[in-house]
């Protein structure tokens, strides 16, 4: 704690050291009896945390942040205890490092997005949540030869895919370093130790000819007049071993395993130390890059040269002020706000404008595998740096198209794209785009979004808005099929177009939580509900209010039987008004169940024959034999199952039916007949013979069956 305390005021001489050992009395009290898989005292590990933070030269409140991170997680004290004692600030911090732990998730996954969801969000608000968190990440990686090896590779494998991937995102190279090599050793310890050895047996060559590049160097600044410090810069093992992967070379095909760094006092001495070492080296085309001209999108600055050395072998050389090397060090935290009082500055925020995407798209990604590929694809991929035909410089992740550029600018231009020109010759839309291109987008207002472009663009932000642009397209698609729907059913069973509109279609919608005209009638085109299922609510609640009204009998709901002595008693659970003790059947071409419009048919001889309203039947008799037809309601306490077949048309594939077999199982439906038979032009049938309990259940089975991946459609049958 001492080291602590010494450490925070060598660069923050009027630092609070009262409110730094609260602190540490807090989190060492809380966390007394605990000790760590080491058998060390728990304290060691927040002090750790804290100490490596304050090599970062960040502020007193994040110290204390550090101190108290754990104590929410790991013991019995709240956030609100937090907060009486170091304030809302404190509190911020260590709620957005809390992980999520104590609530119950469906997968490891899940859990993981929703830890990173959190952490993001509290980063919003305040970014050093992400350092407290690197930090405490690092130090676990010291200290990780304590677990067990699947715990080892666990954690090792997350430190690469999420933690060292934002440290660099961050501009913090000093943890980000340490973090690739620690987790590497962890994860891959036989390839670390054998390209450790390789290193090391050639680290005295490498040290020879770095001296030799520096002397020479030197010697030319010096007659030119700029004051330089030359520095070796070794390679660390992760970035060398990703090398050796991505460009498929063995260790002695890799020759920047050491670059020169030359640190100087301006940017045009950096300019001027580039003139002259490509005066002293010939530099290889292509391998120039300046990214003080156009920095990274962490801050970084500094101009990358490779060039030919004195022994004919590449060498690169970094060319970047000391204010450059600051920020290339330690990102954000060299330009720490709150250092400054909490004043904001615009140029810092500007640099986060990913997060705050982030942070945007995430409302649209709950499975949590979207949100991870998000993460890995637009927060972690490497960047490109393109300009619009105005000069303006934008960034997007390697690999983006076109496209992914057009909806960068805006959605409507993105929507809107047909082409795109690139240096101001047309190219095709799945371009990949390069650093340096001049890209313009060429759009047509009668022209919209394709769904082969979801195969092409890189960037979640394209991905959401074609989703969002067919999506609304759609529903305006199955308004209209929905509202064509809807007056095709009340048609049927007699009801006026004006009692499907206004509050009494609004009414029937309720019960299905559709509270808008539109949302009711989008909700029958895309399957969710069934027009007849509106329109009988409807009608029912009419005759109700309204009982000289004429219109056609038949109800989805029972109405209330018991009430009228006219209604006979209940046969195989349907009641016929005003006649008894007659044989009744259900109709095999149509098949009714419980819920559906029902009316009865007196047959000749074999009772009452009972149909959907909607039967083609009982449109004949209604034209031919109109006195056989009878009112029928179902008695709501008669509870039997009933057999329903499904004629499920679909895109022939492997697993197609045991994909429809496996919706049944898990929804606890017996089928008990089966029929599946491939057709002409890749297509398949497949009938099933289903036993339900009423239309409630087989408008979910339906809803169900048509969520599966190549189905066409689902419709009832006839059991004849």
């Amino acid at each position: 704690m001492n080291k602590l305390v010494q450490k925070l005021i060598s660069y923050n001489p009027n630092a609070d050291l009262k409110f730094l050992r609260k602190a540490y009395n807090f989190a060492e009290a809380a966390h007394r009896h605990q000790l760590r898989i080491s058998g060390e005292p728990f304290i060691s590990h927040p002090l750790a945390v804290a100490k490596i933070l304050a090599d970062l030269e960040l502020d007193l409140e994040t110290l204390v942040g550090a101190l108290l991170h754990d104590v929410v997680e790991d013991t019995e004290v709240t956030l609100s205890e937090i907060e009486k004692e170091f304030g809302p600030e404190v509190t911020l911090l260590v709620d957005g490092v809390t992980k999520l732990s104590r609530i119950e998730y469906k997968s490891k996954e899940e859990q993981q997005a929703e830890n990173l969801r959190k952490m993001f969000l509290a980063m919003a608000k305040d970014i050093r949540v992400i350092l407290i968190k690197l930090a405490d990440r690092l130090h676990n990686l010291r200290t990780l030869k304590y677990h067990s090896e699947l715990k080892q590779k666990e954690i090792a494998g997350e430190t690469l895919e999420i933690f060292a991937p934002l440290a660099h995102r961050l501009g913090i190279y000093h943890l980000k370093w340490e973090i690739e090599d620690l987790a590497f050793r962890y994860l891959e310890p036989e390839k670390y130790y054998e390209l450790a050895d390789r290193v090391a047996k050639t680290r005295m060559k490498r040290e020879e000819y770095i001296a030799e590049v520096t002397i020479v160097l030197q010697e030319k600044l010096n007659k030119a007049g700029i004051t330089a410090d030359i520095q070796g810069r070794p390679k660390h093992l992760y970035s060398i071993y990703e090398k050796m992967q991505k460009q498929q070379k063995d260790f002695e095909q890799i020759y920047d395993v050491m670059a020169v760094r030359v640190i100087v006092n301006s940017v045009k001495d950096c300019y001027g130390t580039l003139g002259i070492v490509h005066t002293l080296w010939k530099p290889i085309p292509g391998r120039f890059k300046d990214y003080i001209a156009m920095p990274k999108s962490n801050m970084y600055q500094s101009l990358h040269t490779t060039v030919l050395g004195p022994q004919g072998e590449p060498l690169e050389i970094q060319m970047r002020t000391w204010e450059m090397h600051r920020t290339a060090e330690y990102g954000i935290a060299a330009h720490w706000r709150y250092k400054a009082g909490g004043r904001s500055e615009k140029r810092f925020d500007e640099k986060f404008i990913w997060l705050r995407q982030l942070l945007e798209w995430q409302h649209d990604m709950r499975d949590p595998r979207e949100f991870m590929e998000t993460l890995k694809i637009d927060i972690f991929a490497d960047s490109v740096f393109v300009f619009s035909p105005k000069g303006d410089v934008i960034e997007l992740p390697a690999g983006s198209v076109p496209l992914d550029f057009a909806y960068r600018i805006h959605t409507d231009v993105g929507n809107h794209c047909v082409g795109a020109k690139i240096n101001g010759r047309i190219v095709t839309l799945d371009y990949k785009l390069n650093n340096g291109d001049i890209v313009e987008v060429l759009t047509s207002k009668h022209t919209g979004p394709s769904r082969d472009w979801l195969k092409i663009v890189k960037t979640s932000q394209a991905k959401n808005r074609i989703r969002q642009w067919f999506r609304k397209e759609q529903r305006d698609e199955y308004i209209i099929r929905g509202k064509d729907a809807l007056e095709r059913e009340a048609k049927k069973m007699g009801l006026e177009p004006e009692l499907i509109k206004g509050d009494k279609l609004i009414e029937g919608g309720r019960k299905y939580n559709l509270l808008a005209a539109d949302d009711i009638y989008a909700a029958i085109g895309d399957g969710t509900i069934t027009a007849r299922s509106i329109v009988a609510r409807i009608k029912r609640d009419f005759e109700r209010t309204n009982k000289d009204y004429q219109g056609y009998s038949g109800n989805i709901d029972s109405i209330n039987l018991e009430s009228s002595s006219s209604w006979g008693k209940s046969t195989g659970g349907i009641r016929v008004k005003g006649i008894e003790n007659l044989l009744i059947r259900l109709a095999h071409c149509c098949n009714p169940v419980p819920g559906d419009p029902i009316i009865g048919y007196i047959t000749r001889g074999r009772g009452v024959s009972v149909h959907r309203t909607d039967c083609p039947n009982i449109t004949v008799y209604r034209r031919g034999e109109r006195e056989r037809l009878v009112d029928v309601a179902w008695d709501k306490e008669f509870k039997s199952p009933f057999q329903v077949k499904l004629e499920v048309s679909a895109l022939d594939r492997a697993g197609l039916l045991s994909d429809v077999m496996a919706i049944l199982t898990e929804m606890k439906i017996s089928a008990d007949w089966v029929n599946a038979r491939g057709k002409k032009d890749r297509l398949a049938s497949i009938d099933l013979l289903i036993t339900i309990k009423d239309l409630g259940q087989l408008e979910a089975i339906i809803n169900r069956i048509k969520t599966i991946k190549d189905i066409i459609g689902v419709r009832r049958t006839g059991l004849g």
